[in-house]
């Protein structure tokens, strides 16, 4: 796609420029004691939790409530929907995150700012998140930092940078096509993650529950079982009629009780940085959300500088460092990983979905974890999961239920491929709109004649 088409009218750019203090406060978080914080209580964003351009709330530290309770004026600290937040310490100072939408009161931690807005009748909130996220700012902020153990940057210096501002209207209507995308790519994450229950609900329910063969087992008319199940009376008739005893405890009978390595590999292709093209789509621990198979972000071969092991699309892409954090997903494209991924492959293509279902299950990390090597950074092997125990189901039902999900995953890396493509348009109209050498009409006309 071809993201700077000629023809684009060149615009004066604004002029108007302020600081950014004349607009917003920017307000720093609470020090919150480590001493204090554990795994229950109210949950604490710490700079850790920025994961642009989001806020990662899944793993957090909490604080006690006798402690909230004991502190006053604690309310300028609590988090709300959209609120803009900037890491002001460490490595990835200048790093902005929106914080999302969620039931649960959350704190903001010292070292971490938030920007409000101070004056809606002169800026929109959006467009200032918009602004602050693009390259130029998030490393403008970086610069400012100072310490020399470890970069500090302070809210005063936050406010001081400098930023364009057009006119109110311009502004909402930057801020509202930029949004534009940015919702069809959150709407394709969530419907990744339904389509992703979707598929884990099935396997609970074949593979784990045996919900088909109790059904049987109980009486229930076939009628009534296809409906609840929401099977067709062929693959109803797939499923024996009783359990009977392995040393896995009941599994269905003519099933085997096996190992992930009877119907699975690691196909070690291991490669030399020199080998790497620069444009390879490269896959490290931090481009992995925690679960979730859904993939969406990867960088490029470009400067690594040390071994890799390369994998194919759908193949499956496991964190064995630290599996505990439950990083595992489908590859949307052929590229190379970190040696702290383990890549996974079924031994037969209608095995897939089945191996997915089991390598991403809570039961899968549970069991990699527990024996894990190593005290600060333990790790799992492909050796260890190669013997994780399993019923083994007849071919026939692993095809059939492959034929049912993998339609399911293909569509995930339809949509990861779209939302990057949308991404890449964003990311090159957001400072063309927010300079001025584009206008909004022009950028709608842009985002018509893609969709079209």
């Amino acid at each position: 796609m071809n993201h700077n088409p000629e023809g684009w009218h060149m615009h004066r750019p604004y002029h108007n420029r302020i600081e950014l203090k004349e607009v917003v406060s920017v307000i720093s978080g609470y020090a919150f004691p480590g001493n204090e914080m554990g795994s229950s209580g109210s949950p604490i964003i710490k700079i850790k939790n920025i994961i642009p351009p989001m806020v990662d709330t899944t793993d957090v530290d909490r604080i006690s409530e006798v402690f909230i309770a004991s502190i006053h004026k604690l309310e300028k600290f609590r988090l709300k929907h959209k609120d803009i937040l900037v890491a002001m310490t460490g490595a990835t100072v200048g790093k902005i995150g929106r914080f999302p939408k969620t039931n649960e009161i959350f704190y903001l931690n010292q070292r971490v700012a938030r920007v409000d807005l101070r004056n809606p009748a002169q800026a929109d909130i959006d467009y200032i998140y918009y602004v602050l996220s693009q390259a130029q700012y998030t490393d403008q902020i970086f610069s400012l930092a100072d310490g020399s153990a470890q970069a500090n940057v302070s809210a005063s210096q936050i406010g001081n940078i400098i930023i364009p501002l057009p006119p109110l209207r311009e502004q909402r209507r930057i801020a509202h096509i930029l949004g534009t995308l940015d919702d069809k790519i959150e709407n394709n994450r969530k419907t990744a993650k339904t389509l992703e229950a979707m598929a884990q609900a099935i396997f609970q329910s074949w593979f784990v529950d045996f919900d088909p063969v109790r059904a049987k087992m109980a009486g229930e008319s076939p009628e009534s079982i296809c409906k609840r199940l929401k099977l067709t009376p062929e693959i109803l008739d797939l499923f024996p009629d009783r359990l009977v005893d392995s040393e896995l405890g009941e599994i269905p009978d003519g099933w085997v009780v096996g190992t992930l390595g009877n119907v699975a590999e690691n196909p070690r292709r291991g490669i030399r940085p020199q080998q790497i093209n620069t444009e390879t789509p490269y896959i490290a621990l931090e481009h992995m959300p925690r679960r979730c198979i859904y993939l969406s972000e990867w960088g490029t071969g470009e400067e690594l500088e040390s071994n890799k092991f390369m994998f194919r699309k759908n193949e499956i892409l496991f964190g064995k460092l630290r599996p505990y954090f439950h990083k595992v997903g489908v590859a949307p494209v052929n590229g190379v990983c970190s040696t702290d991924i383990v890549v996974i492959a079924p031994q037969s293509a209608y095995w897939l979905s089945f191996v997915l279902g089991h390598t991403s299950s809570d039961a899968f990390v549970v069991y990699t974890d527990s024996d894990s090597t190593g005290t600060k950074m333990p790790r799992t092997s492909w050796n260890r999961m190669a013997h994780y125990e399993i019923a083994l189901p007849p071919e026939s039902i692993a095809k059939v239920f492959d034929e049912l999900v993998v339609p399911t995953v293909h569509q995930m890396v339809a949509n990861v491929h779209e939302s990057r493509t949308l991404a890449d348009l964003r990311d090159t109209l957001l400072p063309k709109l927010i300079s001025g050498d584009i206008r909004v009409p022009e950028a709608e006309h842009l985002i018509e004649n893609i969709e079209g």
